[in-house]
């Protein structure tokens, strides 16, 4: 629960934007990205830290704005932890772009931009936060092909990302 409340903590202190320097993807089609994402690799960050394996479930919401449902597996205490929040475009006049905003706390929004997809089967995304310290390589399916996970970390190297502290995650607890 700790961990949940410092989620919380870093979304009111936070933001929304692009990293500078990096672009969200355009053509963007949220009904094709709607389902279950698994977290194949990730930089830490405190709200995680201890959860492996972790995905996130985006469906649509009666009002339009997207139901997002966090799971992940806290090791240490041997439970499944789960968070709902909420998620909208960044700007409503440009929903072809990968710019969204998530709330897991009231008013308060964090950046969520798709910076790099898989534009055939979206089964791949990359994703980053407001800035560079928050990143992650996502998947339909829980595991990604090694080829294709060295290429996207390579990627990310070369927009900036500190890809040596990138973690890799289990599929399964």
């Amino acid at each position: 629960m700790k961990k949940l409340f410092m989620f919380l903590f870093c979304l009111l202190a936070g933001c929304t934007g692009v990293p500078q320097g990096l672009s969200v993807v355009g053509d963007f089609s949220l009904e094709r990205y709607l389902g279950t994402w698994y977290e194949i690799a990730r930089l830490d960050n405190r709200f995680e830290k201890e959860l492996e394996p972790v995905s996130a479930t985006y469906s649509l919401a009666p009002d339009g704005s997207v139901k997002v449902v966090n799971r992940g597996y806290d090791a240490k205490k041997k439970e499944w932890k789960n968070i709902e929040g909420r998620a909208s475009f960044l700007d409503d006049r440009q929903t072809d772009r990968g710019a969204l905003k998530v709330s897991f706390f009231g008013p308060f929004y964090a950046s969520y931009n798709v910076i790099a997809l898989d534009r055939e089967q979206y089964s791949w995304a990359m994703v980053c936060g407001r800035d560079k310290s928050y990143f992650w390589i996502l998947s339909k399916s829980p595991e990604m092909d090694p080829v294709l996970l060295r290429e996207l970390v390579a990627k990310a190297a070369s927009l900036g990302f500190d890809t040596a502290k990138i973690r890799y995650v289990r599929a399964r607890p």
